[in-house]
This record gives structure tokens, sequence and C-alpha cells, in this order.
């Protein structure tokens, strides 16, 4: 049964809204923008973190380079998780799973805005989901490639949504 996993999920969200998101005006303009997977390199996926942090890098430079300021604070991307789902071909699925048969891929993290002096101006925490069949068929060996690309399109321009400019 996938309540226990579902009410997890629910109090993970409702704890990181409880952190106090950063309202939108504070994440108005940028100076920069970085990305920090160092929390997933702490668990051993290093080439799969890099490449995350190129496609995410890209990704958020493309999607807020209109809100780009000299002399404005820089907006980091800190990634915390990355779950991809051990098997994306599996769609369909029955109701009682809620959704699907658990085939969701996930980028965690949280968009900071930070000072010149490194201190933490706002934060907003984000959680990101994608089906993981979004990485085209399962059995291609680019497939796992191509969902961490789609999984930081995704983070980008749901964050685009959330952090509109004023």
């Amino acid at each position: 049964m996938r309540v226990p996993g579902l009410s997890a999920l629910f109090g993970l969200l409702a704890g990181a809204a409880l952190l106090g998101s950063a309202t939108a005006q504070d994440f108005d303009r940028f100076g920069g923008i970085s990305v920090d997977v160092r929390p997933l390199q702490a668990y051993a996926r290093g080439p799969q973190a890099e490449a995350l942090r190129a496609d995410l890098t890209e990704a958020m430079r493309r999607t807020f380079a209109d809100r780009l300021a000299k002399g404005a604070p820089t907006l980091v991307v800190r990634v915390s998780g990355l779950s991809l789902a051990a098997y994306g071909g599996a769609q369909g699925g029955d109701r009682s799973s809620l959704g699907g048969s658990g085939t969701t891929d996930y980028l965690d993290g949280e968009a900071l805005l930070v000072g010149r002096g490194g201190e933490i101006l706002a934060r907003h925490p984000q959680l990101s989901a994608l089906p993981a069949s979004s990485g085209g068929a399962w059995y291609d060996p680019a497939s796992e490639r191509r969902r961490v690309a789609a999984l930081a399109e995704h983070y980008a321009q749901w964050l685009r949504r959330m952090l509109p400019a004023q």
C-alpha cells in the first residue's frame, strides 16, 4: 500500500511550505545564476550530478534571461535530491497506486537569493516531478540522460511560474 509513502511526501511538502517561501518580489532580478549539486555528489552521483548541473544551469539561464541585472543578488539553485525511477516503461496502472505504477522522477531543491556577502536573502523550496517516461523508451540507453534533462527544464520552467517578476 502506498499511503505511508504518500503521507510522507505530503508531510515533506507541508514542512517545506512552513520554512517560509519568499515573496515573488524578493526574486525579481538576479545578478547571476548558479546551480549547486554538492549535496548530490555526497551520494556518489558524480557524472549524473554534473550532467544535471549543466542542464539546470542552461535551463535557468535561458528561462530567467530577461531578469538578469548587474549588481542584483545571485540566484542559486541548491539541488538536494534527484530520484529516477528504476523502470520507466509501465505508465498506466490501477487506481490503487494513486496515479500510476510509481514510475515518477523527482528533482528536489531550493532557490536561494544570495547577497554579495554570501548571506541568504530569501529562499523558495521546490519539488518537481515528471513521469519516468519523459526520457522516451526505457530500454534506450540515452533515456536516463534525457530524463535528467527533462527534469532540469521542468524545474526551471516551474520555478519561473512560482517566482513571477513584479
